[in-house]
């Protein structure tokens, strides 16, 4: 089955797709750090069975547009998104499939435009209604570690150690999160030091076992200004 790749323009961005198939429309969402090659064995599973298989570049990452300004990655424009991308490649309505931070957008698409979203698979991250506090607020914090999530919210830090090496970053990121990884203490994926270490050291040996496979790929790395887990 061959996967195809073109540009669209959607909600003022140019966004890279990867497609299969052919039949009612099904929009693969993917997470952070990743881009539309996690769904390359599910767009040609879906293609098989008679559907139209699309994976998309979401906002941010690979291929697609990278706006600098944190305020252009709300739900509300994640969301646009993937309308506009229904109405580029003129289709009605779409199942749309979200995986880790493509649930939530997913769930949205639901949410927000039931007349072009009929069906919603969220994996990995449940349906949650907005609350009454701002999410930093109650993500998991202790003297010595930290959520992730809270690693990324000063502009510039996240940055300045990924840029380092932008290729290994990824790779690095990618494998530790991989089946390929056996993971001796699944938390410590999440959970980074509270002072002085970044998100490189938690995926290192004394965290996450590794053999010694070399991890090869075959998509362009780019970096961008914008923090990819702002909250807003």
């Amino acid at each position: 089955m061959t996967i195809s790749h073109r540009f669209i323009e959607t909600n003022g961005i140019r966004m890279h797709l990867a497609e299969a198939g052919s039949g009612p429309t099904v929009l693969l969402c993917h997470g952070f750090p990743e881009c539309w090659y996690s769904w390359r064995h599910q767009l040609e599973a879906l293609a098989a069975a008679g559907y139209r298989a699309i994976a998309p570049d979401m906002r941010g990452y690979g291929q697609t547009d990278k706006p600098d300004a944190i305020d252009q990655y709300t739900l509300l424009h994640l969301t646009g998104d993937m309308v506009g991308l229904l109405d580029a490649i003129g289709t009605d309505q779409a199942v749309v499939v979200g995986h880790d931070w493509g649930a939530p957008v997913a769930w949205r698409c639901a949410l927000f435009r039931p007349d072009r979203f009929r069906a919603v698979v969220g994996l990995s991250v449940p349906f949650q209604v907005r609350g009454p506090n701002r999410p930093s607020t109650v993500m998991p914090r202790t003297e010595k570690q930290r959520f992730y999530q809270l690693y990324f919210q000063t502009p510039g830090v996240a940055e300045a150690e990924l840029e380092k090496d932008v290729h290994n970053a990824i790779k690095t990121t990618l494998f530790a999160l991989s089946g390929d990884a056996p993971v001796e203490d699944p938390a410590s994926l999440t959970m980074l030091p509270s002072e002085g270490g970044g998100l490189m050291g938690s995926l290192q040996p004394n965290h996450c076992r590794r053999g010694s496979r070399t991890v090869t790929s075959n998509f362009t790395l780019k970096s961008s200004s914008a923090p990819a887990l702002e909250e807003v």
